[in-house]
This record gives structure tokens, C-alpha cells and sequence, in this order.
């Protein structure tokens, strides 16, 4: 680890990211509200420290040297972390906390928000803030209280909790069939297979569960998420598979339709996830009870 003569001043990060985004000495002293003279200091000590110019001028105007280039990248990254983390502690105390979940975005929105009415009324003094993470990492490196994800049902340094598992059916918009029924699944290609880039596999899996193979199945267009794929199937863009508890309102109002009755269990299913050493924390268990009691209702 650096000796502490080796490690610039919060003051001297911050006066040093101030001229370099306005590249004045000036309009940097007038944000930070301290003398010009003051941030010119804190920026020659810290090129002092460095050895390295940070700033150059040419023709009179302000200009960053390729070291304060690179070294901006770093200093913002740092000082985002700091205010990111000074927020997060001061959400804590008093009478009110804030319990984080990350969530894949069409869970989220299809599942796990119409499972929260009632969560306010319980838990008062617990605030929810729902973030949307398609991988959920590492929760001891995340900020995350609880990290819902599909997958094997392990994290490196979790708890996991089963929720349930997936079976992924072909999907359309009604107007897109043909009149006559389809004689073979592999027909489903000339009505284009659409692609979802979380489960890269499915068409070819889905075609394999029937004997079948199909040349066309992983070709198509490719969304980053279902809710994508389940907006372009309604728009008539063609075949999407897709997990039958996301799709279940569409299919019952004829918004969707199934285009072949065959549906893939996925060897994955759906976990709940929290940090070892959060599993007495009590918004976490209020939370992971909240959850459980839907699940049996």
C-alpha cells in the first residue's frame, strides 16, 4: 500500500477534475468557491506528487498532457465511487433504511413488481430501490442487499433461494400464422425466429426437444432483453420463445399465441439471492420472508 505522502488530497482530486473539465483555472475556483490561487496549488502539488505535468498550455488555452488524460479517467472513477458510497451509508440510520434489489428488467417488471403491492404498508421504514442488472456478479462486490437471477442457483458468496424454474414456449402475434396450420416446427423459420441474446441456445434447444434440427436457429434478429422480444412478437416481426410466466397476460387477452403446443424445461431456473453475512441483517430477511409468503400464495 502507498504511504499517505503517496496519496493526493480528496481537495487536490477534485481541483485537479474541476480544471480539467471547464480547462480553466478560473471557472474551477468558481465552482469549488475556493481562491485561484488555491486550486493552482493543489494542482501543482499533485503534479508535484505524480511527476508528471497534468496540464499544459498552447497558444494561451488550457490543455490536459496525455498523463492528465489518463489520469482523469482514474480520478472520476474515484471520486463517482466516493459520492456513490457517501450516499449509500447516509441512507442508512434513523428510522428509515434502504434495501437495494437487483433484478433482470422483464422479471422485474412482469414478476416481481406486482408481488411488492403491500411491502410499503408492512415495512414502513423500509424503502425500496430497484435497480436493473441483466448478470448479477458478485453481491459481495455490489451494492446490492438482494440480486434476483436466473442460473445455476449458486454465487460466490450467497445465500440462494429457489423460486421456480422455466419452460420457454414459441410465441406470435396472431396475424402472423398462416391460415393453414403448420405441418413442422421447423416451418416456424420462414416466419423468422427472433433472438434473445440471454439465452443464445433456446431455438436450437427448443428444435432438438422436438428431433428436430433447423439451419435457421440462430438466425434472426437479436434483442438484449424479453420485454424486446415480446414487443416485437406482437409487432408482427415474427417467432419469439419465451418464458411462459412473462408472456401468460398476452397469451390470455390474444395478444400472443402459441405457435407450436411444445414447450422446453430449461435446465436453469430463478433465485433469490443475498450476501452470507447479511442473512440476520433484518430488512434482508423481512424481505426474503415477503417474497417467500408470495410464492406460496
Amino acid at each position: 500500500m502507498l504511504s499517505k505522502r503517496h496519496l493526493p488530497s480528496m481537495t487536490a482530486l477534485q481541483c485537479f477534475e474541476a480544471v480539467a473539465r471547464h480547462l480553466s483555472f478560473t471557472r474551477a475556483s468558481e465552482e469549488l468557491n475556493l481562491t485561484q490561487s488555491a486550486v493552482s496549488k493543489q494542482v501543482a502539488q499533485l503534479e508535484e506528487m505524480l511527476q508528471h505535468l497534468l496540464f499544459r498550455r498552447v497558444r494561451r488555452r488550457l490543455q490536459l498532457t496525455p498523463a492528465g488524460d489518463l489520469y482523469l479517467v482514474e480520478v472520476r472513477k474515484i471520486l463517482t465511487q466516493v459520492e456513490m458510497s457517501t450516499h449509500y451509508l447516509l441512507s442508512y440510520g434513523g428510522e428509515t433504511e434502504v434495501l437495494r434489489v437487483a433484478t433482470p428488467p422483464t422479471f422485474g417488471a412482469r414478476w416481481l413488481i406486482p408481488r411488492l403491492n403491500g411491502w410499503r404498508h408492512r415495512h414502513p421504514n423500509i424503502h425500496l430501490d430497484l435497480r436493473q442488472e441483466l448478470e448479477p456478479g458478485d453481491l459481495l462486490q455490489s451494492r446490492c442487499d438482494i440480486a434476483f437471477f436466473f442460473g445455476a442457483g449458486t454465487l460466490p458468496g450467497a445465500e440462494c433461494v429457489a423460486l421456480f424454474g422455466e419452460e420457454m414456449v414459441p410465441v406470435c402475434s396472431p396475424a402472423i400464422l398462416p391460415a393453414q396450420s403448420l405441418s413442422d416446427p421447423t416451418q416456424l423459420a420462414d416466419l423468422v425466429l427472433l433472438q434473445n441474446a440471454t439465452r443464445q441456445e433456446a431455438w436450437h434447444e427448443w428444435f432438438l426437444s422436438l428431433g428436430k434440427h433447423s439451419e435457421h436457429s440462430y438466425h434472426g434478429p437479436r434483442f438484449d432483453t424479453f420485454y424486446m422480444c415480446i414487443r416485437a412478437a406482437q409487432a408482427g416481426c415474427g417467432v419469439a420463445l419465451l418464458p411462459r410466466f412473462l408472456v401468460e397476460e398476452e397469451l390470455s387477452e390474444g395478444k400472443l399465441v402459441i405457435a407450436w403446443e411444445h414447450g422446453l424445461a430449461s435446465r436453469s431456473g430463478y433465485y433469490l439471492a443475498y450476501p452470507e453475512h447479511a442473512a440476520a441483517v433484518p430488512k434482508v430477511r423481512a424481505f426474503v420472508e415477503w417474497i417467500g409468503e408470495r410464492m406460496e400464495g
